[in-house]
């Protein structure tokens, strides 16, 4: 019964269960019945829209990278069968009934506790988590040790979320909000210290490659509308388009760079007032005390900087994987969801095209091992739950799949006769030393901004 009650509100989606929680959020911070429905309804329905715009994303992109892959005649042993057959398998494994309630129960006590200033409302994407506690469930046979893991997991997303919110506000113009999206921001350690190296890096460090700076060189050009332009033709070129379908997918691509945005403000024009009425109300309960609203990374994903980016990358990606030794998955349907594997790849690099090119690609690196390292217990998870598996398939993973880079690390440090434990040893303290050398990053990067001068920075510190 309690499944299939989880099951009805998934079912729902953000669209309408957003506006009901934001609602019932706004009357708690005494906004007012009018206040509280009206900005909700407006982010309910600005979430259609980002998935509107979304779903042309991923339908036009799809079949172009599919016809881009078959021309070029490549084939390897694992599938990527995309983030939706990942979700799906991740919410039919025995764990995600226990994990839902356990995630929002464990964000409310680290409120609490002032371990972390996220609440996170993006339970549709609880699924990152449940696939952390699913992995492990399925690779030990343990289900307290899979929950243990799951929530582990869910703890040091909060924190990042935390850590990268200024980020999420002064480069992303979203106040209030922080990413609590698993596999996207467990990458951000790792891209703010490829930054910091490519800062002392002649040549690159001088080189400015912004939207805004390309616009002005290059005027038209430089725009958004013609980078998705330009990008959309030149992937369909390669996946064999007629002239049609070349112009086709080179307006739509256009499109989803100008569409977006705009769906995104219409978002923060019902989300401003809760998130002021929650700072509001959080200032006179505990002084001094700050709370960021999780939501779903795809309210970034249309960042100009970081749509150019993923969109280069579609035939990079296919690139890697043909030459990198090690990965045996071959992108096919997650190569719509490039533009969420980069954020944090672009947004470290505050939105230089060049340096996230870079980053987007040592993070594609990492990704194209993890998957193809995850492969057999992802078609484990797959069979388990009665995935109906294309025909000659025989392992399946997933670009999503492969971001997953804390739960890879903790699921392979639990075996200490796994071939890759010393590997996750060495890659957990890596990590966390990254982690600590790139701490006060983001609070420099946007001290102007803020209006934090350092001697503030090392007193609050």
């Amino acid at each position: 019964m309690f499944k299939q009650a989880v099951d009805f509100i998934l079912d729902l989606g953000p669209s309408i269960m957003l506006p009901i929680i934001m609602t019932i959020f706004g009357l708690i911070l005494k906004q007012g019945f009018k206040k509280s429905f009206r900005a909700a309804l407006t982010i309910g329905i600005g979430f259609v829209g980002v998935n509107l715009v979304i779903t042309l994303l991923t339908n036009s992109l799809g079949p172009a990278t599919e016809a881009m892959v078959k021309k070029l005649g490549l084939e390897l042993g694992i599938l990527d069968v995309g983030w939706p057959i990942g979700a799906a398998i991740s919410f039919g494994t025995p764990v995600a009934p226990l994990m839902i309630p356990l995630v929002l129960i464990l964000n409310v006590i680290l409120l609490s506790i002032n371990f972390t200033k996220t609440l996170n409302v993006d339970i549709w994407n609880f699924w990152h988590l449940i696939f952390a506690a699913s992995v492990t469930y399925y690779a030990y046979d343990n289900m307290i040790l899979a929950l243990f893991v799951g929530l582990v997991v869910s703890a040091i997303t909060l924190k990042l979320a935390d850590w990268t919110a200024p980020a999420v506000e002064h480069h992303f113009g979203l106040k209030g909000v922080s990413l609590a999206h698993s596999e996207t921001v467990n990458f951000a350690p790792i891209t703010y210290a490829t930054n910091r190296i490519l800062d002392k890096i002649p040549g690159i460090n001088k080189i400015h490659a912004d939207p805004e700076t390309l616009s002005k060189r290059f005027g038209i050009f430089g725009e958004p509308l013609m980078m998705g332009l330009i990008l959309g033709m030149l992937i369909s070129i390669l996946g064999g388009y007629d002239l049609k379908g070349i112009l086709t997918l080179g307006v739509q691509m256009a499109a989803v760079l100008v569409l977006l945005p705009r769906m995104v403000s219409l978002l923060m024009e019902g989300l401003i007032p809760i998130s002021e009425g929650a700072r509001d109300y959080i200032n006179k309960k505990f002084p001094g005390k700050n709370v960021y609203i999780g939501l779903d990374a795809a309210i970034v994903i249309g960042n100009p900087a970081n749509m150019a980016v993923a969109l280069i990358m579609v035939p990079i990606t296919i690139l890697l994987a043909v030459i990198l030794p090690y990965n045996q998955m071959l992108p096919f349907t997650d190569l719509a969801v490039l533009p969420f594997t980069v954020i944090w790849a672009v947004a470290a690099a505050r939105g230089n095209i060049v340096r996230g090119l870079i980053n987007a690609i040592i993070t594609i690196m990492i990704v194209l091992f993890i998957a193809t390292n995850l492969a057999e217990l992802a078609t484990t998870m797959g069979r388990a739950v009665g995935f109906d598996f294309p025909e000659g398939a025989s392992l399946i993973s997933g670009i999503d799949l492969g971001s997953h880079v804390i739960p890879w690390i903790i699921v392979r440090l639990l075996d200490p006769t796994n071939p890759y434990f010393i590997a996750a040893i060495i890659c957990a303290v890596l990590y966390g030393l990254i982690w600590y050398w790139v701490r006060n990053d983001i609070k420099k990067q946007f001290a102007k901004e803020m209006g934090i001068l350092e001697e503030n920075n090392k007193n609050i510190e």
